[in-house]
Parts: structure tokens; sequence; C-alpha cells
């Protein structure tokens, strides 16, 4: 076990420095000089070549791009991402402060994908004949189809503009945020559905299993007794990748409902080509779908023994 949380560790650690490297050739090999963008003010200022080698120096844009890894990583690590080119603030604090509202959204949803989604799935399996099963199907092929741009646009019209329960836009309260989690979760709970039914209905054809329901044991209580931890494993490896492409790919939903989170940063950045905080946004969700998945690693040892023999065979 101890050789398993260990590789697993290096590995993680190893695509960090991936991550790295890569967030830094961002800023290298983009198109356009960073010092200019950074004097030109959204393209309202053309500098002179004086100031330019003036900021080139200040930048260490002057220096071989080894030399620069090395002085950028090492801001990184003292947890300085840089300043903004277009708001001319420190990365690190503008991150910082969006960064909540993207979590919340992100976590609520996949908790939400969770809840409705194993819920579902072992209802299916316990119900595998009747309306439950065939509306289960049913919802979760439509979740999976609709686009999340034309889902957010349906609530928004028929919450906000027909029945006036829900605010068009913003995140000043909790009820801002119901329509956007929605939409990020539609698609996943559909997935989680269908995932969930498929592995929970594999493990009740098991030997072991089997063995159970012929000593009297009813399907519910086979269900949540021997087979629901076996058949999670699958959907937890879903739910943690769920979760790190939901907190990189909110910008569709924070663009829609005007919330200013990281999707929206991010999009905001690449607009006007603010490389230090294209580069602090490419860290910070790197780096969280890579503890996201160390963190399910270390659900692995929970969930699989086979895991904590280091392999080898159950007797």
């Amino acid at each position: 076990m101890f050789r398993y949380i260990a590789g697993k560790i290096g590995l993680a650690l190893f695509v960090m420095v991936g991550i790295t490297s890569f967030a830094f050739m961002l800023g290298v090999l983009s198109p356009g000089d960073p010092a200019e963008i950074s004097l030109s003010s959204g393209g309202n200022y053309t500098p002179t070549p004086e100031e330019l080698r003036i900021v080139r120096k200040q930048m260490g844009l002057d220096k071989p791009y080894y030399i620069q890894y090395v002085n950028w990583i090492t801001q990184v690590f003292g947890g300085n991402l840089g300043v903004s080119f277009r708001s001319k603030k420190p990365v690190t604090q503008e991150i910082l402060t969006r960064l909540p509202i993207t979590a919340a959204i992100a976590g609520t949803s996949v908790l939400l994908t969770a809840i409705f989604g194993i819920g579902a799935g072992i209802l299916m399996v316990l119900r595998p004949k009747g309306i439950i099963h065939q509306s289960g199907q049913f919802f979760s092929m439509l979740t999976i189809s609709l686009p999340g741009f034309w889902l957010a646009i349906l609530l928004i019209h028929v919450f906000a503009e027909r029945l006036r329960w829900l605010p068009t836009s913003g995140q000043s309260s909790w009820k801002h945020l119901i329509m956007p989690i929605i939409v990020l979760s539609a698609g996943n709970v559909g997935i989680v559905v269908r995932l969930m039914r498929s592995s929970l209905d594999t493990q009740m054809r098991r030997h072991y299993v089997l063995v159970a329901a012929s000593k009297g044991m009813t399907r519910s209580r086979t269900v949540f007794s021997h087979a629901l931890v076996n058949s999670l494993i699958p959907v937890v490896t879903l739910l943690g990748n769920s979760l790190g492409g939901v907190l990189g790919g909110s910008v569709i939903v924070e663009s829609v409902f005007a919330i200013n989170g990281l999707g929206k940063y991010a999009l905001e950045s690449i607009a006007v080509r603010d490389y230090p905080a294209l580069q602090g946004y490419v860290l910070v969700t790197g780096f969280t779908f890579v503890l996201i998945n160390l963190l399910l690693d270390m659900i692995y040892l929970a969930l699989n023994p086979q895991i904590r023999l280091a392999g080898k065979t159950i007797s």
C-alpha cells in the first residue's frame, strides 16, 4: 500500500512539473510581445523602443528562456503569479477573489450529480422493469443530449423571464447560483445514471451476489450490503474527473449568467492576450485537477481491497 501511495504522489508531482512547463511556454510562445502588451493599455498607446527595452529588462525578457523559467517558477512557489496586463493587479489576488464562486458552483453541481445520479441508478437496478426504469433511461438520455448553452437560455426564459422565480444573472445571493448549478450538473447526471446502472447491474450478476440471493437475501439488501461498494469505483472516477472538468470548463455558464468566476476571467484574459492571467488560470485549474485525481486514488484504497493488498488475489 505504501508503494502505491508513493507512486501516485510521485506521478502527481511529475504531472505538476509538466503543467508549470506548459504554462510557462504559454507566455513565451504565444504571439505578441508581453512588454508591448503591458504598455499598450489595450492598444490605446504605442510605446517607444526605449520604453520597451526598459520594461523587457524589468520583466526579465532579455534573459535566456531557462533563466526566465527558473525565475518564474520561483515566484510561483512563492505565491506570486505576476501582474495582470489588463487590470494591473496581482494575478494571485484576482484568482483568489474569483476562485470561491467557481469552486462553490462546481462543488455543488458535482454533489447534486452524485446524489441524483447514483440514487437514480440504484433505483433503476432495484426496479429493472416499470416506469422508474423507463423514466430513468429517458431523462438520462435527455440531459446528455441537451447542449449546456441552450439549457442555460431555456432556464433563463422560463424561470427568470416567465415565472420570475430566479434572477437572470449575477452572484449576489444563493438564488443567482441555482440555474448555473443546474446547467453544469445536468449533463453529468445523465452520464452518472447510466454508468451507475451499468456498473451495479454487472455486479448483480457476479457469483458472490448470486450466492447471497440464493440464501434468501432480498434484492435491495443484496444491493446495499454487497454490490453497491464494488460498483462505485468507476462512478467515483467519473465524478472526480467531472469536478476537474467543471472547475476548468465553466466558461459558458459564467459568461451566460454574468458570474465573475475563473471561467469568465480566462475568457476575458484571452480576448486581450493577458498572458500572466492565463498562466495563473492554467496553473490553478491544472493543479486542482491533479490533486483531485490524487484524492481519487486514495479513495480507491478504501473501496478496493486488492489495491491495499498490492494487487494480490483475495482468498
